[in-house]
């Protein structure tokens, strides 16, 4: 019986001492699993119980060499393929199977390294948030009444004494001052850096539009692609010691806003020029002056004042309109042909309730016309929204240039911005207010009477941006498509894809045809206003664009002929022959139609090349036209037809390769009121900007050749030849 309980007890001893190997074993194999083995395991089948067990495998550890080398190849290429890990095993002295371990573990090992270093900083910044949170409670625990002097009452206070409060998760610190110029009651607001801003933001209140998110796949401002160290770029976030300022900024700007807005004469004069036929005010400067003694201080020398504005009734509910404002995306793509880049760069406060009531951004942007000849204005400034007792809602923006004491701004903004009444059936009435200072001397003569009259970059040109945008929405959501036009699209979904793809195209050549300071435009020649310029970029790990080298040309010229003329010309698929080199003269037909506003001038359409030479594959042009009364585009894009048929299909548009070109067409002044005729620039005729974009090289490390620019400076030119002589042998026969 001794002898029976000792081999038991000897039997749990053995097995505990395999499975404790076993576990070093299995240690082991994770952390060495590469190295190399010395004995070989026998099978179940051939092990002998009256044979000794056999000794665990042993594995060698890589000497130092081989670790060294395994980590600089791992630096360059952390997956290496099976001729990768072959090659390396040969140099090395191991079996292919002991790197391909290697890898895997090193792998594992930096996930886990990363994991670790995420993990803190995340921990850190709740802490962090905490803190601050349970500080700004016990702060809003003992807010008092500023009239009576007893508890305040939470709902009772207005953003002069409730907006930068504690419902704001970002809110950080007390704003000093407050209560001496927002009616006496704030909170002090986190600040909030750009670099995480958008983990920072809390609940999205993105505004689903029907073609995807307006923006939504934007990285924060437009033009990222290009890269630059620019001032827009550079501008810092404010100051702890600068957000009191920022805020009486923004209260006395709101107030002017509302004013300037709302007053008749003697602040706003009726124009009086006969050689206009459409009515316009006119800013009374000394009035201004009068009224307004403070504001942001008196206009620097070398500026000059450009004072518009401009109402219209837009089908699209006021919630809407304020998240568009007051979502740097989504207003940067709604505007796109005037917004060429612009970011966020401070929260102050989010708002209250839910809303943007009460919402104070820190933000910069650069403004621009679709030429490279005008040069683009670019601002620091604060955005504030407020909602006021009657309904109204208001948006504006003005200069921070006071605070950057060492910076010389070519362009600052008064207050600026819009009034929202809600209306009924979803309509909104929008009264804007464009009041800016700008040294313009660089802008180009042919485009100098467009700016002077406030078309460029005034009040008319965001409200008719506006309502455009907003027809272009409505008609995207409506269901109730006619079947009988066999080229216009019926399915939902595949009017969903087809303009938001339509959007990202308009979108890309917007942001790379003006003359942005993240843009390094070549000149090609001297010749005047016609020079092409260009630029280049590599396009590399982009589902949206091709790779390689891609080569941008612009040119923007005069033309006797009126913009819709001009318009009609290019947007007609039946003239295309006339112009477009790369057609090779094929007849082009309409495939499919999205139309996307009130003119049949704004839509979407899908057309199809049916090349001359039976012996060259057809075809497709995806190519959205659009106009208003400040300005027309024609852009088109060829698109690949089995991506094609996925998107009318309903699938993602994300994936299909674009690369943008077309024409902006603008009127060279005010409207003409003469008979006259067009005779020279300001009389009635148009602006043309033609911008291509073309892969001059399918590996993005290629070196671009003289060749290449040659060809497309030929095209450019040959085309702008084409439509000049088409036109003006139409408009004058």
């Amino acid at each position: 019986m001794f002898d029976s309980h000792h081999m038991s007890m000897l039997d749990m001893s053995t097995h505990k001492s395999s499975e404790s190997d076993m576990g070093r074993s299995r240690d082991d194999d994770f952390e060495t699993k590469s190295g190399t083995e010395t004995t070989d395991a026998l099978s179940g089948d051939e092990l002998d119980p009256s044979q000794p067990r056999p000794k665990r495998k042993r594995y060698h550890r890589h000497t130092q060499r081989q670790i060294q080398e395994m980590e600089a190849f791992f630096k360059e290429c952390p997956h290496p393929d099976d001729k990768q890990r072959k090659e390396l095993s040969r140099e090395l002295g191991l079996e292919p199977l002991q790197v391909k371990f290697w890898f895997q573990n090193k792998r594992t090992q930096m996930k886990a390294q990363h994991e670790r270093h995420e993990n803190s900083i995340l921990k850190n910044e709740n802490d962090k948030l905490r803190a601050e949170n349970n500080r700004y409670k016990e702060a809003l625990s003992n807010a008092t009444c500023p009239n009576c002097g007893g508890p305040a009452a939470l709902g009772e206070m207005s953003f002069d004494e409730q907006h930068l409060r504690i419902e704001n998760a970002r809110l950080r610190e007390e704003i000093d001052r407050i209560s001496s110029i927002a009616a006496k009651y704030v909170g002090k607001p986190m600040s909030s850096s750009f670099s995480h801003l958008s983990s920072s933001q809390g609940p999205s209140r993105s505004l689903d539009l029907a073609v995807g998110s307006f923006g939504a796949s934007q990285s924060g401002y437009v033009g990222e692609m290009y890269g630059s160290g620019d001032l827009l770029r550079s501008v810092s976030v404010p100051t702890d010691a600068d957000k009191p300022l920022i805020v009486e900024l923004a209260v006395a700007a709101m107030e002017e806003l509302i004013r300037m807005a709302q007053a008749g004469d003697p602040l706003w004069v009726p124009a009086h020029d006969n050689s206009s036929s459409t009515h316009h005010d006119i800013l009374n400067e000394d009035e201004y002056l009068r009224t307004f003694p403070r504001g942001i201080g008196p206009k620097p020398l070398g500026l000059k004042s450009e004072a518009s504005r401009e109402s219209a009734l837009v089908i699209m509910n006021h919630v809407n309109l304020v998240e568009i404002l007051m979502d740097v995306n989504q207003w940067s793509t709604v505007f796109c042909g005037i917004v060429s880049r612009a970011m966020t760069l401070d929260i102050l406060s989010t708002g209250v309730a839910g809303n943007y009531n009460g919402a104070l951004q820190v933000m910069s942007a650069e403004f621009q016309v679709p030429s490279p000849l005008v040069p683009t204005r670019e601002n620091y400034f604060v955005r504030y929204c407020k909602q006021h007792t009657d309904g109204t809602w208001a948006v504006v923006d003005v200069s921070l240039d006071n605070l950057r004491s060492s910076s010389i701004s070519r362009s600052r903004r008064r207050p600026s911005g819009c009034l929202i009444q809600e209306l009924p059936n979803g309509y909104s009435k929008v009264v804007w207010v464009e009041h800016v200072e700008v040294d313009d001397r660089a802008v180009h003569n042919i485009y100098r009477p467009l700016v002077n009259s406030g078309l460029a970059f005034g009040a008319k040109r965001w409200v008719a941006t506006l309502d455009r945008q907003c027809e272009r929405l409505a008609s995207s959501l409506a269901n109730n498509i006619p079947a009988g036009d066999l080229c216009v699209i019926t399915s939902a979904e595949g009017r969903k894809s087809m303009l938001k793809l339509a959007q990202r195209m308009v979108l890309s050549f917007c942001t790379g045809v003006g003359a942005s300071t993240a843009h390094a435009w070549t000149t090609l020649s001297a010749t005047g206003s016609d020079d092409v310029r260009v630029m280049t970029r590599k396009s590399m790990d982009d589902p949206g664009r091709p790779p390689g080298i891609v080569l941008s040309a612009a040119t923007s010229f005069w033309l006797p002929v009126p913009p819709k003329r001009v318009f009609d010309f290019l947007r007609d698929e039946n003239s295309r022959s006339e112009w477009d080199i790369l057609s090779n003269g094929g007849l082009v037909q309409e495939m499919a139609h999205i139309a996307n506003g009130r003119d049949p001038g704004n839509c979407v359409s899908l057309l199809r090349v049916n090349s001359a030479n039976s012996s060259q594959s057809n075809m497709l042009i995806l190519q959205e036209s659009c106009t208003d009364s400040t300005g027309s585009y024609v852009i088109y894009a060829p698109v690949d037809i089995v991506a094609m048929n996925v998107v009318l299909s309903g699938g993602d548009p994300d994936y299909v390769a674009l690369l943008p070109s077309g024409f902006a067409i603008l009127p060279d002044g005010p409207p003409a009121g003469g008979a006259g005729g067009i005779l020279d620039v300001g009389s009635g005729g148009s602006l043309l900007t033609v911008a291509f974009q073309i892969l001059v090289d399918s590996v993005p490390t290629a070196k671009l050749s003289l060749g290449s620019v040659a060809t497309v400076n030929n095209l450019i030119k040959c085309t702008v030849e084409r439509i000049r002589a088409a036109v003006t042998c139409d408009q004058n026969p």
